[in-house]
């Protein structure tokens, strides 16, 4: 059954975060757009890949969905309730099923306290477990994620940078959430660890009924464990649809550039006629018109008049184009 048709367990409607920029006095002179008006949805178990150069909003999405960045318009629906901007005590609440993994595992982990800890930490805050309560749920995370009893004692220093990231998604496992936001959750490791993650990662998904938020610049990676993708420019989604179906026929000039830089071995590339030539607009300083038009080969009047909406383009997928690339 397609995404589209199950009741989603995110919902997501125009959601923008911008972030106020200031002079040396400490005066506001303008708005940085990071985020600009986002909608999509995600069902449950789904796992959704999110792609874009660096910069183009993608942690800031994922940052403003589980309440670290605070949304300046829009709205965020989990499981049907109300999560833009929930009082102290909801915020709580939904932010145990709803739950985000740092790009650096390190950010959610003290260097003062053992892995220990650092586990048990938010069922302190957020549970009335008693402690041998808190004990069993910690050994049973850390199992988890294959990592030995041992490593309670240790301090994030002592342990290597894929083990931190085990520790990190048994921090996570700890609330039960239902729905997790995996920001780069590959970078820095290399192939080996990369593998052992990923299986991690599904195997927790598989156990758990996890859904998962995937963000990544790593295409390969995203084409492999993803049912759907959303590709990201300055902030907005120009292209949403079906991962194999984008990956084997790009719609936007965008998704196309991107995916001329995959590297092949043997064959042609998925799109031979489209690079990404220059770095992205300032997301303070946005182009008249669709974003994407300074560097794309195919921009007409229109495109510098009125900026496209995200709208339906066959396939079940959806793109934001006046001129959308045959499929």
């Amino acid at each position: 059954m397609p995404p589209e048709a199950i009741a989603p367990i995110l919902a997501v409607e125009s959601l923008a975060t911008h972030f106020p920029m200031r002079n040396a006095l400490g005066l506001r002179t303008g708005w940085l757009r990071a985020l600009d008006g986002v909608t999509l949805e995600v069902a449950p178990g789904e796992v959704l890949g999110v792609v874009g150069e660096s910069g183009c909003g993608k942690s800031t999405f994922g940052k403003t969905l589980c309440g670290i960045n605070r949304p300046t318009s829009g709205r965020i629906l989990f499981q049907g309730e109300e999560a833009t901007r929930a009082r102290s005590a909801e915020a709580r609440r939904l932010r145990r099923r709803l739950q985000y993994c740092y790009q650096d595992p390190s950010a959610s982990l003290d260097p003062n306290w053992t892995i220990g800890r650092s586990l048990a930490e938010p069922l302190v805050i957020h549970t009335g477990l008693t402690r041998a309560e808190r004990t069993a749920r910690v050994h049973a995370a850390l199992e988890d994620v294959g990592l030995p009893k041992g490593h309670l004692s240790l301090y994030p220093h002592e342990i290597s940078g894929g083990q931190q990231r085990r520790v990190g998604l048994a921090r996570i496992l700890m609330l039960q959430p239902s729905l997790v936001v995996l920001d780069e959750p590959t970078a820095g490791l290399d192939l080996s660890v990369q593998a052992h993650v990923l299986r991690l990662l599904m195997d927790l998904r598989g156990r758990y009924a996890l859904g998962y938020i995937f963000i990544s610049h790593d295409l390969a990676v995203v084409r492999l464990i993803c049912g759907r993708v959303a590709v990201m420019y300055l902030g907005r989604v120009v292209e949403l649809g079906a991962a194999e179906t984008v990956f084997r026929s790009p719609a936007h000039p965008y998704t196309a550039a991107l995916l001329s830089a995959l590297p092949v071995i043997g064959g042609s590339r998925i799109s031979e006629h489209f690079r990404l030539e220059g770095e992205p607009p300032s997301p303070a300083r946005l182009p008249r018109g669709c974003r994407f038009r300074p560097r794309c080969s195919r921009a007409a009047e229109i495109c510098e008049r009125q900026e496209p909406e995200l709208a339906p383009a066959g396939d079940g997928r959806r793109v934001a184009c006046h001129f959308p690339l045959p499929s």
